[in-house]
């Protein structure tokens, strides 16, 4: 195995990943991340378990829940003889029958996901030796995420200065090429990393194509009205643009299904306040189909809203 701590956290994933099967050939090994009720697997090292990145589980019940609570063994040889394991869900889904899991914690302590490993098969009770080894390699690789997830604010500035003479001249948001540059760099980010995150799209009513000077000039100062009640409502990191004409999308990150919903009420009721009247659309990023997926998904809400 050969990485060091400037390593990305995908790559010393990777190394991490296949250095554990060659030396404890366990049918699968993953990295996840824990997000609310997910467990999200960001990288695996299968062979028969047909587990891929972007596939979600419920983390109540997996064995690293457990694990993580000390409430059962790190190192579980034979997982049929640890009550807690034995009666897991997710080991009436998958045949399970020899468990290792590793805590990956944030620089806070607060736990960011597992290194982990199941297979099909007891094991010997050998394996407990290796129990120094993956203490250190999780913690390893909890150093790395955790340089990475600092490094990652100066990516996001760097990116946006990269892109800050592409904005829309009416309003001074970002335009359609900044927001396709900026999404894509935070969907990369989002599938190594498993970030949360929400698209929301914000379509104007009585915005059609004005027809004379008067409804024109009216028109400008809708939309500008509305990029200015928008524009106060965003947290440091949220992305605003306006798509087209009369359309404007905000990609807010780093949230749960609770605070992406709270925003979305939060968006209408700023709208409501200014006398602007809007169809809005919302949409989670799923982690096995990203966010340009939860940008379609948005957009579909609003259709679906204007043919009721």
């Amino acid at each position: 195995m050969n990485f060091q701590l400037s390593a990305s956290f995908e790559d010393a994933g990777r190394a991490v990943l296949d250095f554990l099967h060659q030396r404890l050939d366990f049918g699968l090994w993953m990295i996840t991340r824990t997000e609310g009720d997910d467990w999200i697997v960001l990288q695996s090292e299968d062979h028969g378990y047909q587990v891929k990145p972007g596939q979600v589980f419920r983390w109540a019940d997996s064995f690293c829940a457990h694990m993580v609570q000390s409430a059962a063994p790190h190192i579980a040889p034979c997982s049929d003889e640890i009550e807690l394991y034995a009666t897991a869900p997710i080991a009436k889904l998958v045949p399970i029958k020899a468990y290792i899991g590793f805590p990956l914690r944030r620089e806070n302590g607060e736990l960011f996901g597992t290194l982990c490993a199941i297979d099909p098969h007891p094991k010997p009770e050998s394996i407990r030796q290796e129990q120094e080894l993956l203490d250190l390699l999780s913690n390893l690789l909890s150093v790395i995420l955790q340089n990475e997830l600092q490094r990652i604010q100066y990516t996001r500035y760097f990116e946006r200065l990269q892109v800050e003479t592409l904005l829309d001249e009416s309003t001074q948001l970002y335009n359609r090429a900044a927001w396709d540059r900026l999404i894509n760099a935070e969907e990369e980010r989002s599938r190594r990393l498993g970030h949360p995150s929400a698209v929301y799209v914000i379509q104007l009513h009585n915005s059609q194509k004005a027809m004379s000077h008067q409804e024109k000039t009216a028109h400008e100062l809708l939309i500008r009205r509305a990029a200015m009640a928008l524009k106060k409502i965003l947290h440091d990191d949220d992305i605003l643009a306006r798509l087209n004409e009369h359309e404007f999308a905000i990609l807010n990150i780093n949230l749960d299904k609770s605070k992406a919903e709270d925003f979305f009420h939060y968006i209408r009721q700023t709208l409501q306040h200014m006398n602007i009247a809007a169809s809005i659309g919302y949409a989670l990023r799923h982690p096995s189909t990203g966010l340009h997926q939860a940008l379609i998904q948005a957009t579909a809400q609003i259709r679906g809203q204007q043919h009721n």
